[in-house]
């Protein structure tokens, strides 16, 4: 091959070189664009996934409220949830002590602090609280008590817990007539839930 030979193959070897060149170029870049796709294929099928996820608890959420919203306001009503209700609880206590026929009732209320027990029930984001109330009323016999209590429950006046009760016998000396033989003596907790926002604010 002689020198005019290799002149002649100059240009065709440069465009073969350049066509070389550009080739392995365009498969870095090809397969540049590729992984950067298939990244973004996989965050948005992430997303998609998150989406539909949120969509589904959403939906659960829904059927939840549905399902327990007239509950939820049926505790609302009887004090249960949201701020005390004492005139309701006092009322409960005047129409317990009439239903149940017994002598009078004495109370005093306590003010609300936070529900001791409430770690045992994993609340969350409800805050639990409770007033303690003693009660001092007289009794005919002590099936009387747990009328009384029974009549306080059906006011639907608040949630409670019996804490403690004592019970007195009453010396009448003999004495036969409609009039108390026992004295008691009880404590009992009022409970109150808070949520949400209402529990925060109270306990930051």
């Amino acid at each position: 091959m002689n020198q005019s030979d290799l002149q002649a193959l100059k240009i065709p070897l440069l465009v073969l070189l350049t066509v070389v060149v550009a080739g392995a170029f365009a498969i870095y870049f090809t397969d540049r664009l590729m992984k950067t796709e298939r990244r973004q294929l996989v965050l948005q099928q992430a997303q998609l996934k998150q989406a539909q996820v949120r969509l589904q608890k959403s939906g659960d959420e829904k059927d939840i409220i549905v399902r327990y919203l007239d509950r939820f306001r049926q505790f609302e009503r009887t004090g249960f949830i949201g701020e005390e209700q004492r005139i309701n609880w006092l009322d409960g206590l005047r129409l317990a002590n009439q239903q149940a026929d017994l002598f009078g009732v004495d109370y005093q209320i306590a003010t609300q602090k936070p529900y001791p027990f409430a770690a045992e029930f994993n609340p969350g984001q409800l805050s639990l609280n409770q007033s303690l109330m003693q009660l001092r009323f007289r009794l005919l016999h002590e099936g009387d008590l747990l009328r009384f209590f029974d009549a306080l429950a059906r006011q639907g006046a608040g949630v409670f817990t019996i804490d403690q009760c004592l019970l007195r016998r009453i010396d009448n000396r003999g004495v036969i007539r409609y009039q108390p033989n026992v004295h008691a003596e009880c404590e009992l907790s009022w409970i109150t839930v808070k949520v949400g926002a209402a529990a925060e604010r109270k306990n930051p």
